[in-house]
């Protein structure tokens, strides 16, 4: 079965959510307003409509409530502007009631029935009588949630290593995992400062060309691997990964020679075959 669709996100950066167009008609970059599980949002549409299968969404979908009108609009900003005071007053009480926390943004939901307070900690924060205060200023249902490293700095944003700006923050909906084998694989430095993004974590683009090191290091052999050559025996004591070279140790001269794939495949030190 089939339904239509479209994606909407509530950030700039943020993840996409699906939802039923109804008789609307919203191409992308239409701001609309949406019923969410957090209430009422307003958010802009990024993938137009179009059918997709009953597998590749959850149901049941929620239907887009309008288009959004100017008057929404002026609400989004003026949420924004209470949201800016709404961080300082927290920042005062976290100061009066000595909480080991870092305060990283506020938002309004849009229809101002909850004010979030994000924060970094580095363990459990007793946060009662904090929540206490904000109530009583805020006259309204008050979240604390607390988030990671990564998350902090797809918040804020920043200038990454590369000098541009923090992927988190500009185009990627979702993390994805990161491990240190993908910088192993891409023959990369393992200093942490080099492999480390400003949030102190693995940084996010060593999963974007790992599955091309991947297929291509399936083709090659591995590191200390006996090998058959023209010139006799040997092992492999170099590889450069995307230009496929092999650099091959010979155990009778005492010295290394460099191999593409190609020719070890010519020579049928490997078979084209092979994979890992």
């Amino acid at each position: 079965m089939k339904y239509d669709i479209v994606g909407v996100r509530f950030k700039k950066a943020g993840k996409i959510y699906y939802f039923d167009p109804d008789q609307l008609d919203v191409p992308r970059d239409t701001h609309v307003v949406v019923e969410t599980t957090r209430g009422i949002e307003y958010g802009s549409v990024v993938i137009g409509r179009k059918s997709v299968d009953e597998e590749d969404v959850v149901l049941p979908l929620k239907k887009v409530v309008r288009i959004a009108t100017e008057a929404d609009r002026l609400q989004v900003r003026k949420n924004k502007e209470d949201a800016e005071a709404a961080l300082d007053i927290c920042l005062q009480k976290i100061y009066n009631h000595h909480l080991e926390m870092k305060l990283v943004d506020v938002e309004y939901t849009f229809d101002r029935n909850k004010i979030i307070f994000y924060f970094t900690a580095d363990g459990r924060v007793d946060f009662r009588e904090l929540v206490k205060d904000l109530a009583a200023v805020f006259k309204t249902r008050i979240e604390l949630r607390q988030i990671g490293v990564r998350d902090e700095a797809k918040m804020l944003g920043g200038i990454g290593p590369c000098g541009r700006m923090l992927c988190c923050s500009t185009f990627l909906g979702d993390f994805e995992p990161v491990s240190i084998k993908m910088a192993k694989d891409q023959n990369l430095s393992l200093n942490p400062a080099k492999i480390s993004g400003v949030c102190g974590r693995l940084m996010c683009c060593l999963k974007y060309e790992n599955d091309q090191y991947e297929s291509a290091r399936r083709a090659l052999p591995d590191l200390g691997e006996p090998i058959d050559v023209s010139f006799g025996k040997g092992r492999v004591v170099g590889l450069n990964i995307l230009e496929r070279l092999v650099q091959v140790e010979l155990m009778e001269e005492n010295k290394v020679i460099e191999y593409t794939l190609d020719e070890l495949i010519e020579e049928g030190a490997i078979s084209s075959q092979a994979t890992k």
